[in-house]
Order: structure tokens, then C-alpha cells, then sequence
């Protein structure tokens, strides 16, 4: 208030020095109206926030010197909040405020003050701004910036380990003393954790455990106006403790008993023992070790990363006939434990391990894995190499067979005897094959005489040793030429050889000419080669365009071999420089392997027997199909003799007559070719002459002398033409005993030996 009275006070002694001014400058120019400039009076405006006070409030004042000069001037303000905030009394300049103000929301206000005439409206002085400054009072809690924090600190820390941070804000002023200043205060779990007044939330302990307590919610107090009891606020903290390696695993039982068969696998799974480790995965590194027991080189026990589980796996085969069970102990423990922290108990864990081996039928064992024979190459003398042998290894010591599974080369070069005796057929040949392979099984053989359905297997292998039995050959190079007019000591080409056979490091091959009467001549490199030279040089194309050579090869084996090989040698006319310019092409010569000539022999003589094989199928076929129609045509045949003729009232098929005529006559019938070898029934009410009659009989005669493949017929077997009410009555053999019939049969005998069965029915009894 002193500061406003004091400033009323200038204002009217400003005031009154201005109006005298003005009193004379109106004497002196009556009739103008110039002004002078005006200055505003008032100083910056403050209120309280939150005032308890029945509004409006005074804010304070604005005054200019011209109001007191001039009746019709009054204040007016202009701004974002005038006339709604703020409102100013026209004449007297005071500004008042309508709301009670806050200044978290809004710390000052910045208006405009005016003097205008009442009566237009018009500006006598120009605007002003001034500031209203809201002060600030302690009325705002310090706030937390999130209602829960997070943290986490490894277990076991030292005390003042910093775990985590939490924050609160509050909303008044900073610039007062005491209005803004925020202390944190640990509430709840204050006997873990502390914090401090930056907010840094320490530990106050060393022997956090989280495998005993692996989180901790703790409060936060913040409050301000430190040294008072001044509004606060609360947070929830959460610290999680983090893993340390402090503990070591330890076996869930105190012993493990496991069953195996004997054919287990090698690094096959026999069991898994189980450790339990309170740490966390990542720091669970479990290594199995053998404490007692003397099977370290018989088994291993693997740890397994995602399980910690120790897995048994053998390092060798078990065998029930040696060792029925094996027992040991293991141990358990972590190398990686921080052992700053672990806890008092023992850093060894000690299990023991029973592995109980049950028997198995096993396949048969070889005693000698692999078999390696060696044999000189076409060796006629050597049958038998050796031989292999298996056991049983169960008790029950049954005896074995042996068997050839495969071979290579594929063929019978070798072969296996049921006692496993390796042998040889035949001498093996190097040059075909420098070693022989064989798989040989091995089957035991049951107490009935049948095989195992286990076998074992063992490869035998027979290396062919050489023997020199190849001459060396000459390696045919591109086909060699020589100039006509060639000077002596010219070389046409070089020649090398080779051996079928091995050759040694110190072998060599030596060449010569088979004649000596030639314009050519060999020249020894030494080298296992050759130079063919001119020996005396011109060369007369008119006698001979092509020379052959014929040349010497031998070896230095034992016995030594040689061959003699024809090199072609064409001579050619050539230019001045040396260069062939025309030369006759050489005759290919074609050849035909002796393989090829075997396949050709072979297909052949598969086409003949395939051809042959028709011809006799259609031969027997139209045999067949010749006998078929006989047997369709015949009425009655004698085969089985149980058949009865039609009788004597079958007349109409068959005129005997001609039968009757023949007799009486007792002509014997010769062979007539037949132009037919079926015989037609004729037609119903139709007779038949006797010269058709005549001809089927002996057609009939014929097809039994002279064909071999049918029945063997020694009766005419025909009886067709027997019709009815015949005069030669029944001719059924079943009632030809009986018969009273007084034809004679016994021209039958004058047919020969094949009807002598037919004669001896029909014929006169003794």
C-alpha cells in the first residue's frame, strides 16, 4: 500500500506541473488544439493465487495525467482476458480481478490500458502494456510421474547397490523457497531398500536370496516443504532380483537303476540320471564326472543343455557273457558357481549308478575283421586260400554257416564253403581284375536245423599278384609318313609300348626290327621308346606308297615275352620345304571284336531255335486239329472197348455191303492217297457206293501206318456208315462174343500186324 500511495503521489504532482503547462500554452495559442505527449503512471501489477477473499480483488492501479486535464477521458484495457478476467474502473484506473486466479494453470497475464474520449471513441494517448504476475502459494502436492516403478538388482549385491529411480514433480513455483522442493521416504519394505532425495533407490542389505524371495514391492513417499508436514504423494516399487550362479545341483535320488540289452548301440542312451539346480537355466552347467568304480573307458555320461539331465551312453559294446552289471558312482557339479556367494552344504553331489546287462540272442562274431588273401594270377594249382571264422557268443555255443553274400567283381571267382573255406574255382586273371571282394554272412543254426534270422558279416578280399603272361604291345600313334625324297637319319615317329602286366620301376622295354631288308631303322632311346628312322632315303612312290613294318617288342620279365607289331607307314610327296602336300588315305581296316562275333553267333542261333520251335508248334497244331476232326467224325472207336454201336436199325448211315463185297472177294486193298483226311457223313436217306466206301477204309488204313503221333491203332476204328437195319447187324464189340454172325473176319489178317487185334476179336473162335 505504501508503494501505491507513494505512487499516487508523483502522479499528482505530474499532474499539477502538466496542467500549469498547459494553462499557459492555451493562453498563448487559444485557438490550437496540439497536446503534448502524456506519459501512463502505474507500476507492475501482482496478486496472490487462490485467494480466499470474496472477489473481485484489487489488482492495483493505472493512471495517466491526461484524465485529470480532461473530463470526458476514461481507462479501458484490451487483451486475451480483459473485460472477462480483468476489469478496469474508467475513471479512477483500478483494475480488479473476477476469478480467483491459479498459477500452475497461468503464472501472468499481459494486457493493454487505453484512454479514449467518451465521446468518439477516440485514443488521446497511445496504448501501454503492462504484466500481471500471479504470486505463487504452496498448494500442490508433489506428484509421482507413473504410479508403479520397475527394477532389479542381482541377488546377494552389496548393500548400496543402486536398483532403480523414481521421480515426482511438483507444480508450484521453484523460485520460492520451499514451494517446490520434493524428498522421497521408503514406507514400506524400508528394511531392503533405501532411497535418497534424488530418488535413487539403493539396497540395504546383502543377503538378498532370490531363490528365497525373488521379488519385493516396496512404497514410495514424496513430499515437499522439507522440515514440515507437507502434502505427499505415494508410488509402488517392484524390484526383481536376478539370478546368480550361488547354487550347485544335487541328485534327485540317492541312487539310479537301469536295464539294458547287450546289442545296445555304441553311444546308444542307457538312462538319464536327474539333478536339481534352484538356478535359473542360463546358469545351470552341470558336468557328470565317475567318483568310484573302474568303467570310465565302458561308459560316458553327457550332460544335456536344455534338460541338465546326465545321459549314460556306452563307449564300447556290452557283452551279458562278461559283465552282467556294473555299478558305480557319479557326482554332480557346477565349475561356474560364483563361489563368493554360494551357500554352506557341500559343493558335491554323489549318486550311485546300478547298469543291469540282460542277454540277448547276438549274431555270430568274427575273429579277425578284415580277411586279406593274396594269390598268383593263373595258378592252377592253388584251390583253397584260407579261411574265415565266427563264434557264438552266447551260451548256448551254437555252430555257424557261412554263406557268400556279395561279390565284386560280380561272378563265381570265389566262393565260401558252409565251414567258411575260401576257394577258387578257377586261376584268377590280374589283367581282369587285380582284386577280388566277397561278403560273407555268418548264421547260426538253430537246435531244429534251420538257419538264425541274425547273421553277421565279414569282407574278404584276395589280391591277385602278377605273373608276366602279357607281351608288351606297341601303343599305335597317329599314323606315321614320310617324305619320298627324306635324307638318311630322318626321324618319321616315335614309338612306345605297353604292358598288360605291372612293371616294375626298374622294367624296361626293348625294340627291334623284325627284318633288316627296309629303308627304315630303330633307333633306342632308352627312355622305353623308340625313333623310326630313314636308313637310306628315297623313297620310289611308283613301287610302294605304304611300308610295313613289322617291329619287336619284348620285356625284361620273367619268363621275358615279345610281340611283333606291323607300324603302316605311308610314304607322301611333299614340297621343297618338307611339308606333305598329298598322301594316300590308308585303308581303315574293320575289324570285329571276338565279342561281338560270340553276341552275333548267339542271336543267331537263337533266331534258328526260335524259328524251329514255330514250325514243330504249327505242325503239332494241324495234328491236333487233324485228330479233332476224326474224333468228331467217328461214331464208335475201340479205345476202351465199352461202347455200343447203333444197332441193326441204324441203316441209314452206313451201307455194309460194300464190307460184305470186299470179304467175299478177299481182296486185300492197297494204299490209295487220299485227297481228304476227314470223312463226310453223307447226307440222311442218301446211300453210300462202294468205291467211297473202298476209300475211306483205306484212308483210315493209311493215317494209322503212317502216322506216329495219334493212338495206336491196330482195329479200323471206323464205324460210321453202319445205318439202320443193317444186314451186317450190331458190330459192337460188346456183344461180338456172343454174336451168331456167320461173316467171315479173316481177310483182317492178311492187313497186317495192326489189325491183328481187330482180326483176333472178329476172327473164328478155336
Amino acid at each position: 500500500h505504501l508503494v501505491l500511495l507513494f505512487s499516487l503521489f508523483l502522479a499528482i504532482a505530474f499532474a499539477d506541473k502538466e496542467s500549469q503547462k498547459t494553462s499557459q500554452n492555451f493562453s498563448s495559442n487559444n485557438a490550437s488544439h496540439k497536446r503534448l505527449k502524456r506519459d501512463w503512471i502505474w507500476n507492475q501489477m501482482h496478486i496472490k493465487e487462490e485467494i480466499d477473499t470474496p472477489l473481485p480483488h484489487h489488482v492495483g492501479k493505472v493512471n495517466s495525467s491526461l484524465l485529470a486535464m480532461n473530463n470526458n477521458a476514461k481507462y479501458i484495457i484490451e487483451g486475451e482476458y480483459a473485460n472477462t478476467i480483468f476489469k478496469v474502473e474508467e475513471t479512477s484506473g483500478d483494475v480488479y480481478a473476477f476469478e480467483r486466479l491459479d498459477r500452475e494453470k497461468k503464472a501472468e497475464y499481459e494486457l493493454t490500458a487505453l484512454i479514449i474520449d467518451r465521446r468518439n471513441n477516440q485514443s488521446l494517448e497511445p496504448p501501454s502494456k503492462f504484466i500481471i504476475k500471479v504470486y505463487d502459494i504452496n498448494d500442490n502436492v508433489p506428484v509421482f510421474e507413473q504410479k508403479v516403478f520397475n527394477g532389479s538388482v542381482p541377488e546377494m549385491s552389496p548393500v548400496g547397490t543402486s536398483v532403480t529411480k523414481v521421480t515426482a514433480f511438483d507444480a508450484d513455483d521453484p523460485t520460492v523457497t520451499g514451494h517446490a522442493t520434493v524428498t522421497y521416504q521408503v514406507i514400506k519394505g524400508d528394511e531392503y531398500f533405501t532411497v535418497d532425495d534424488s530418488g535413487v533407490i539403493s539396497t540395504t542389505r546383502a543377503d538378498l536370496d532370490r531363490e528365497s524371495q525373488s521379488t519385493y514391492e516396496i512404497i514410495v513417499k514424496a513430499k515437499d516443504a522439507p522440515g514440515s508436514s507437507g502434502d505427499s504423494s505415494t508410488a509402488t516399487v517392484i524390484i526383481t532380483l536376478t539370478d546368480i550362479n550361488d547354487n550347485f545341483p544335487v541328485f534327485k535320488h540317492p541312487s539310479f537303476h537301469f536295464k539294458v540289452p547287450e546289442n545296445i548301440s555304441v553311444g546308444g542312451e542307457v538312462g538319464r540320471v536327474k539333478v536339481e539346480d534352484i538356478d535359473e537355466p542360463q546358469h545351470r552347467n552341470t558336468k557328470y564326472s565317475f567318483v568310484r568304480g573302474d568303467y570310465r573307458d565302458t561308459f560316458e555320461i553327457v550332460a544335456n543343455p536344455f534338460t541338465n539331465e546326465g545321459i549314460i551312453r556306452p563307449k564300447k559294446p556290452l557283452d551279458f557273457e562278461k559283465v552282467a552289471e556294473y555299478r558305480f558312482d557319479i557326482e554332480a557339479t557346477d565349475p561356474t558357481v560364483d563361489l563368493r556367494y554360494f551357500k554352506s552344504g557341500g559343493s558335491r553331489s554323489i549318486s550311485t549308478v546300478t547298469i543291469e546287462v540282460t542277454d540277448v540272442d547276438e549274431p555270430p562274431v568274427f575273429t579277425k575283421l578284415p580277411y586279406e588273401f593274396k594269390v598268383r594270377e593263373n595258378d592252377p594249382e592253388i584251390r583253397t586260400l584260407g579261411s574265415v571264422w565266427a563264434h557264438d557268443p552266447d551260451a548256448a555255443k551254437r555252430k555257424i554257416r557261412f554263406i557268400r553274400r556279395r561279390a565284386s567283381p560280380n561272378g563265381d571267382y570265389i566262393r565260401v564253403s558252409d565251414t567258411g573255406i575260401i576257394q577258387l574255382p578257377k586261376p584268377l586273371d590280374r589283367e581282369f581284375s587285380s582284386s577280388y571282394n566277397i561278403t560273407v554272412a555268418a548264421q547260426e543254426i538253430l537246435e531244429d536245423g534251420r538257419l538264425s534270422d541274425r547273421e553277421s558279416h565279414a569282407q574278404v578280399h584276395v589280391i591277385v599278384t602278377d605273373e608276366n603272361d602279357n607281351a608288351p604291345e606297341l601303343v599305335y600313334p597317329e599314323e606315321p609318313r614320310v617324305c619320298e625324297n627324306a635324307a638318311p637319319g630322318k626321324v618319321i615317329i616315335r614309338i612306345s609300348a605297353t604292358d598288360k602286366d605291372e612293371i616294375s620301376p626298374r622294367g624296361f622295354f626293348k625294340y627291334s626290327l623284325a627284318t633288316e631288308d627296309s629303308n627304315f631303322s630303330l633307333v633306342e632311346n632308352y627312355d622305353n621308346t623308340a625313333n623310326i628312322t630313314v636308313k637310306y632315303g628315297q623313297f620310289n612312290r611308283e613301287l610302294a606308297k605304304i611300308h610295313y613294318l613289322p617291329i619287336i617288342i619284348s620285356d625284361n620279365g620273367d619268363p621275358e615275352l615279345s610281340s611283333t607289331n606291323t607300324l603302316v607307314i605311308s610314304v607322301c610327296k611333299c614340297n621343297e620345304k618338307g611339308n606333305f602336300t598329298f598322301c594316300e588315305e590308308r585303308a581303315k581296316q574293320v575289324g570285329v571284336s571276338i565279342q561281338a562275333l560270340v553276341a552275333i553267333f548267339i542271336c543267331i542261333f537263337t533266331i534258328i531255335v526260335i524259328a524251329l520251335l514255330i514250325l514243330l508248334r504249327k505242325r503239332h497244331k494241324k495234328d491236333l486239329s487233324g485228330l479233332g476232326r476224326n474224333v468228331a467224325e467217328i461214331h464208335e472207336q475201340l479205345v476202351t472197348y465199352d461202347e455200343e454201336g447203333g444197332g441193326e436199325m441204324d441203316t441209314t448211315s452206313y451201307d455194309v455191303s460194300v464190307l460184305n463185297s470186299v470179304r467175299k472177294n478177299g481182296i486185300k486193298p492197297e494204299a490209295v492217297p487220299s485227297s481228304y483226311a476227314q470223312v463226310q457223313k453223307p447226307p440222311g436217306n442218301i446211300t453210300s457206293g462202294a468205291g467211297e466206301m473202298e476209300m475211306m477204309i483205306e484212308v483210315k488204313k493209311d493215317e494209322a501206318d503212317n502216322d506216329r503221333d495219334l493212338l495206336p491203332y491196330d482195329t479200323l476204328h471206323i464205324y460210321g456208315y453202319e445205318g439202320a437195319e443193317s444186314i451186317a447187324e450190331s458190330l459192337s464189340s460188346l456183344e461180338s462174343g456172343s454174336s451168331d454172325s456167320d461173316i467171315d473176319y479173316d481177310f483182317l489178317n492178311d492187313w497186317g500186324p495192326r489189325f491183328k487185334m481187330l482180326a483176333e476179336l472178329y476172327g473164328s473162335e478155336p
